[in-house]
């Protein structure tokens, strides 16, 4: 399958419900998913900032499964390219920078007003919300998600899900397209 790159920002990594379900897609193959170790350290400082209760150690121990279990992830290189980079936030001149050292197709990301078409457009890259990136790998590979999104489902164990409580969740992560696609194949999640 392998098709295309996505670069995912930290902001869709945030959220571990939707950092599992991109992960399990990631995993499967059906596109090659880059991120930095920039990217980690956003999310990572993010949920800390908003979730004291967590250890800083755990979500590491989450950062170094994510780069073991997905092939070719960690992009690297691409520094040089971030000052020569225009977006309404410098702080996401590193997001762009290592799309395009990735090759990336697509920026998966909720900040799309901070990856502007006109700036995106001469490198061959777009922003997507998570919403409609996995609703593209659901028209592109409906079995495939249907059996990514049931083996990650299966393997929730504390507490287990039902399919509508699976769905629930991830309608809660700003994913209201892919869950009425996904509700369509609930026999099969």
């Amino acid at each position: 399958m392998d098709s295309f790159t996505a670069l995912y920002d930290a902001c869709v990594l945030y959220p571990a419900p939707l950092r599992d379900f991109l992960m399990h897609l990631a995993v499967a193959d059906l596109y090659r998913a880059r991120w930095t170790d920039q990217i980690h350290d956003e999310w990572i400082d993010a949920l800390l900032e908003k979730r004291p209760d967590l250890k800083r150690a755990q979500l590491e121990r989450t950062r170094d499964l994510m780069n073991a279990h997905v092939r070719d992830c960690l992009v690297t290189g691409y520094e040089s390219l971030i000052d020569g980079l225009d977006l309404p936030d410098p702080d996401d001149r590193h997001v762009l920078a290592a799309a395009i050292r990735a090759g990336a197709s697509v920026i998966v990301t909720f900040n799309l007003k901070d990856f502007p078409t006109d700036r995106l457009e001469p490198y061959g890259i777009e922003a997507q919300h998570p919403d409609e990136f996995i609703m593209h790998a659901i028209d592109l590979w409906p079995g495939a998600v249907c059996a990514v999104a049931k083996h990650h489902r299966s393997i929730l164990k504390n507490p287990p899900k039902t399919v509508g409580q699976y769905l629930d969740t991830l309608a809660r992560m700003e994913l209201p397209n892919t869950v009425a696609q996904l509700r369509q194949f609930d026999e099969l999640l």
